[in-house]
């Protein structure tokens, strides 16, 4: 159980984190992540279940384009023209975080979690899970607009699906 996100977060996502843990433990493998619009909540979440926090290697919150560029090696002009919030980058996300990590799977999030400029869609979320050696899966949800933490926590469930798929390979 989560100890200093308990409250704030519904039991399903708790339970889920801790299956991905336990998984991600029982294979010997570590966990990265790459966030932008949760802003380091997975992170957070994989940390703070005691006793299988050793499975989280290392984080990254890229919330800026520049951050994305700088600590994932995407290049700025790429993120420029395809859009951070596209099915592109939340793959160049993933892929980096596993480049600059020692982590075998990594899932990556970047979305527009509340209202943002004309043409972006609210609750538009893409995500990718990387695996070293392995394929790398996008999946992109349309959570629509319920709110900054409605979009985060959605995210944090869809995240840990596929953080769990992965690790079940």
């Amino acid at each position: 159980m989560a100890e200093t996100l308990d409250p704030a977060l519904p039991n399903e996502v708790q339970d889920r984190a801790n299956k991905v843990l336990e998984l991600a433990c029982d294979k010997e493998l570590m966990l990265a992540t790459a966030e932008s619009c949760t802003g380091g909540l997975l992170a957070a979440l994989l940390t703070d279940v005691p006793g299988c926090s050793h499975a989280f290697e290392r984080g990254f919150v890229v919330y800026t384009n520049e951050a994305k560029s700088q600590m994932l090696d995407i290049e700025l002009e790429r993120i420029e023209s395809l859009g951070a919030v596209s099915k592109e980058i939340a793959i160049d996300m993933a892929q980096g975080a596993l480049r600059r990590s020692e982590a075998d799977v990594a899932l990556s999030i970047t979305g527009f979690a509340g209202p943002g400029k004309v043409g972006d869609e609210e609750g538009q979320v893409h995500f990718a899970c990387a695996v070293r050696d392995g394929p790398t899966v996008h999946q992109c949800e349309h959570y629509g607009p319920i709110g900054r933490q409605g979009v985060r926590i959605a995210s944090l469930n869809t995240a840990l699906e596929m953080l769990e798929q992965a690790l079940r390979v």
